[in-house]
């Protein structure tokens, strides 16, 4: 499933093949890694910088900031998709976010020194949004930033940050005026990783992996110069960034591969001494897989045209997300199911099935009903806000 037999796409996505097996460093075999280990770092950024370089990332900036003068609307979805699709490894951090949200409101000075430097791989931003209070009501955040001078004075706490125990530099919200009506009174800023005041705690998680992290502020000073957007309106800012994110979420490139390896895992298991794939059961579940996969890719493909020509909806990200999460948790639920016993072992026993690629999968698959917005908090933006209907 693709989205669309465009000429143009088509060639994006040998491309992306192409490039992907001449750099792409290797890609963790466990799929609940999503923040690498500090030893990939290195290459990271070099395949991060070859991405930009070869212009299949960053083409909607500005074309003195490395843009393509016409690019596709779908050209960066198509390569992020593709990048999942193959296996390979993206770009390293929340770079595009961030850089979104720069050539969008930032000023001249902050492009000039942000844009050049998430090309080459040099910086690496992680998204300080999410709050112990304040996840998916992302409006709801605490952390505060009071002026003083030239500088803003910040303190609070962020959680769930994937990539900030890596990161250069953290696009960071928080609440410049406590009075103003939830949505406002927020700013979105650049934040210097390494500036005092900043502790930064992994989180290990059910996975034994620590992708997340818990990042305090405290008493952290910040030039004013760094304000993205203007002070006050960081809601407007940071919109378009939780747009992507959903859409992004809601793609299900990988829900593809994870369908390949279903249909192989049945053929390796048994079921009453047989293949549990010659079991009508087992065929009639995942012919049931193949056709949501199939459903949610058209699903997303649909947003995305509507979104070409002007006529998207505040409700298609979230329906693609909580589409996407769904089946992504549903379908690796089965696949523990069909081994049976063999779903408890672990990685390294020599009789576990894809080196406890589905054991990580599963128990990573809830992330993805949280991660970008709860689906419940996404139900009650699509019924309030598409739908209509009272709170």
């Amino acid at each position: 499933m693709q989205l669309g037999q465009d000429r143009e796409l088509d060639a994006l996505r040998k491309r992306v093949r192409e490039l992907a097996a001449q750099y792409a460093p290797p890609r963790h075999p466990r799929t609940g890694v999503r923040a690498p280990e500090p030893e990939q770092i290195p290459a990271l950024r070099k395949w991060t910088a070859v991405l930009f370089g070869e212009q299949l990332l960053g083409v909607n900036w500005p074309v003195e900031y490395g843009g393509l003068e016409n690019p596709h609307p779908l050209h960066e979805k198509v390569v992020t998709d593709e990048l999942v699709r193959i296996g390979a490894a993206g770009p390293v951090g929340g770079g595009l976010l961030a850089g979104a949200a720069i050539v969008a409101s930032g000023t001249k000075e902050q492009k000039d020194y942000f844009l050049p430097r998430i090309r080459s791989g040099e910086h690496i931003w992680c998204q300080l949004f999410s709050e112990p209070e304040a996840g998916s009501d992302l409006a709801g955040l605490r952390t505060r930033a009071r002026r003083e001078g030239g500088e803003f004075v910040v303190d609070g706490q962020k959680v769930w940050t994937t990539n900030a125990h890596h990161a250069d530099w953290g696009y960071l919200l928080a609440r410049t005026d406590p009075d103003a009506p939830k949505h406002a009174g927020i700013t979105a800023f650049a934040l210097d990783m390494r500036t005092p005041g900043v502790t930064v705690r992994p989180l290990r998680e059910i996975t034994g992996t620590a992708d997340f992290n818990e990042v305090f502020l405290d008493g952290v000073r910040i030039p004013a110069d760094r304000v993205i957007g203007k002070v006050n309106e960081g809601w407007a800012v940071t919109t378009a960034s939780l747009a992507l994110e959903r859409s992004s979420a809601g793609s299900g490139a990988s829900l593809f591969g994870a369908l390949n390896r279903l249909a192989r895992l049945a053929g390796q298991v048994t079921r009453d001494g047989r293949p549990a794939i010659e079991r009508d059961d087992v065929r009639q579940a995942i012919g049931g897989f193949a056709a949501e996969v199939y459903v949610n890719a058209l699903v997303s493909a649909y947003g995305d045209s509507r979104a070409l020509h002007g006529s998207g909806d505040v409700a298609d990200a979230p329906v693609s997300k909580i589409l996407f999460s769904q089946i992504n948790l549903a379908l690796h639920e089965y696949g523990m199911q069909l081994q049976g016993h063999d779903g408890v072992r672990i990685e390294g026993d020599a009789k576990v099935h894809d080196d406890g690629w589905w054991q990580d999968a599963f128990l990573y698959g809830r992330a993805f009903t949280i991660a970008g917005g709860t689906n419940e908090v996404l139900r009650n933006l699509i019924a309030e806000r598409a739908l209509g209907l009272p709170r």
